[in-house]
């Protein structure tokens, strides 16, 4: 029965797969049998095989399936793993989906589906703290990024309110949001851990990097979302977290930001409500262990501590 059982599985898990590349049948019946055992069987080049690995010229990689724009080569690094690393992907390119024993995050391509690789955080490798780790086989490189189309006018924005699942979880239902990564930011240490942030040794506020598109959505927006998903008024944390890493703050970049937060902060003044959140100026923000990212999504569920009240006309 429980051969029956696993042969079934494969066949159901195959029809899928089969079905979610089916628009693309015409690019894949172009790849070699080694190139669909990694781009559509998820299997692995071998380390330093690849020909991407010590590329440093100045482009864009694409997705070797449907050609869609991943990786920006500002975004690369020599992570000495083997294979080509980035610490960043163009927002919205890639999607993460934990594996099966849920030790690691594959990266596939969020267009196709096409498998790229894993994700890994918190190695301390860039200031990002993240590696995307990717199959040279799965990409093809353009040179000169500038003149191949990629949209380079999404913003990224920053915001502290409490537990930064839940802050996440109501930030990526807004329309125009691309991505919201959960990190931490304003200490004074280096590539801080989970577990060194809830000790108070850092300094630094469970905080999101919100990355949005502003000809869909502005940041005023984002700001008052900010402000009606959370107590703005709670001055050790939020709701039943209490510590310091848990404050209300929003990190701005430049004097427009300040500018809206304050304004925001008078209105809601005016409504009576004695407003704690601290307005700061962007420092380096760091992202979180891989297990943090997309909590309510991958574990099911709707935020403990967050509830959206409204607050603005």
């Amino acid at each position: 029965m429980q051969k029956i059982f696993l042969f079934l599985l494969l066949i159901s898990v195959t029809a899928l797969t089969a079905q979610n590349f089916k628009p693309w049948k015409p690019q894949i019946d172009k790849l070699s049998s080694f190139e669909k055992h990694v781009l559509i069987d998820k299997g692995t080049e071998r380390a330093f095989s690849g020909k991407y690995v010590h590329t440093t010229k100045e482009g864009v990689y694409r997705c070797k399936v449907c050609g869609a724009a991943l990786y920006k080569s500002s975004d690369k690094f020599d992570s000495h793993c083997g294979w080509p690393s980035f610490d960043d992907a163009i927002p919205g390119a890639i999607k993460e989906t934990p594996d099966a024993d849920g030790r690691r995050i594959e990266i596939t391509c969020a267009n196709c589906g096409a498998h790229m690789g894993h994700v890994f955080r918190g190695e301390g490798l860039t200031t990002k703290n993240t590696r995307h780790c990717v199959n040279s086989v799965s990409l093809t490189f353009e040179e000169k990024h500038a003149k191949v189309g990629v949209k380079t006018n999404l913003k990224k924005a920053y915001f502290a309110g409490g537990c930064f699942w839940g802050v996440e979880y109501y930030m990526e239902q807004i329309k125009g949001v691309k991505e919201v990564i959960s990190g931490f930011m304003g200490g004074h240490v280096k590539n801080p851990g989970y577990y060194d942030v809830v000790k108070h040794k850092t300094g630094h506020l469970e905080t999101v990097e919100v990355v949005y598109d502003p000809e869909v959505v502005s940041y005023e927006t984002l700001a008052k979302m900010f402000f009606e998903i959370h107590d703005p008024t709670q001055t050790d944390g939020q709701g039943p977290d209490i510590g310091n890493q848990y404050l209300s703050a929003v990190f701005v970049n430049n004097p427009k930001e300040r500018k809206i937060i304050n304004k925001l902060i008078k209105i809601l003044d005016r409504k009576g409500l004695k407003v704690a959140t601290k307005v700061l100026d962007k420092s380096p923000f760091y992202t979180a262990e891989a297990y943090h990212q997309n909590h309510y999504v991958r574990k099911g569920g709707t935020p403990y501590c967050h509830r959206r009240v409204k607050r603005f006309d």
